[in-house]
């Protein structure tokens, strides 16, 4: 029987490789065909090359890392140098796009480079990974058919409470599930806040660690959880989730 290297078609594509979202055996989050097509990929556009090449080692560590062209896309990046980073698409070759974690273009700046692809009418093919918003949503029991991801809400204390009651009025006037993050070293801080501002029925979901060995996924109202002891989030990957 032919091995997955051999048997995988490798596409002049954009190639959205998902990332581990904790440490885990890589098999144990993403399917093994990735990883073929992360071997007949040759450029890659990534937000951080030193992590993205250490991703591309766990995948397979046969892989010659100095074979490879990599690309950098963050918020430093100047537009006018993200439009030149397709120029192997164009040219026939497939491409790839690597983000910190969890799928690339999606709270990411991979988008940018999506967009720009589009544009092109280039083939974009997004491949399966986990995402911690669709497993935090999953995992809450909250509505999955009607939701929002809001990314971070505001610094400023006065802002971020408005946040929170714009947020309280769309779950009740659209039915609609928010989800949204913090800086991980913020995290406990924001939780004590959700707590004391929000109205005692609502639900709050805190999912923190998803996939990794101290996950925990756990949804209260309000009122019970300024009655239970607040799991310590600091510098942990969290998503925030709240409903009705």
């Amino acid at each position: 029987m032919e091995d997955q290297q051999s048997t995988t078609k490798i596409e002049a594509a954009l190639y959205l490789i998902p990332v581990e979202l904790s440490d885990v055996p890589i098999d144990a989050v993403l399917p093994s065909g990735n990883a073929a097509i992360v071997r007949g990929i040759k450029h890659f556009i990534v937000e951080n090359v030193r992590s993205a090449r250490r991703f591309i080692k766990r995948c397979d560590r046969s892989i010659n890392i100095d074979d490879l062209t990599f690309y950098p896309l963050n918020r430093h990046t100047a537009a006018t140098e993200a439009a030149g980073y397709l120029a192997p698409l164009v040219a026939g070759e497939p491409m790839g796009v690597i983000s910190e974690a969890g799928c690339p273009a999606v709270a990411d700046p991979g988008a940018d480079v999506v967009a720009l692809a589009q544009q092109r009418g280039l083939r974009v093919k997004p491949l399966v990974g986990p995402s911690s918003i669709i497993m935090g949503l999953m995992g809450s029991g909250f509505n999955g058919q009607s939701f929002a991801f809001l990314g971070y809400l505001p610094i400023d204390n006065a802002a971020r409470t408005k946040a929170m009651h714009d947020m309280e009025r769309r779950i009740v006037r659209d039915d609609q599930t928010q989800i949204f993050i913090e800086t991980p070293y913020r995290n406990n801080a924001l939780i004590e806040q959700l707590v004391a501002t929000l109205p005692p029925t609502l639900r709050l979901c805190i999912a923190s660690d998803i996939t990794g060995a101290e996950e925990h996924i756990v949804t209260h109202t309000i009122a019970q959880w300024r009655q239970l002891p607040k799991p310590d989030c600091n510098k942990r990957p969290t998503i925030f989730l709240l409903y009705r």
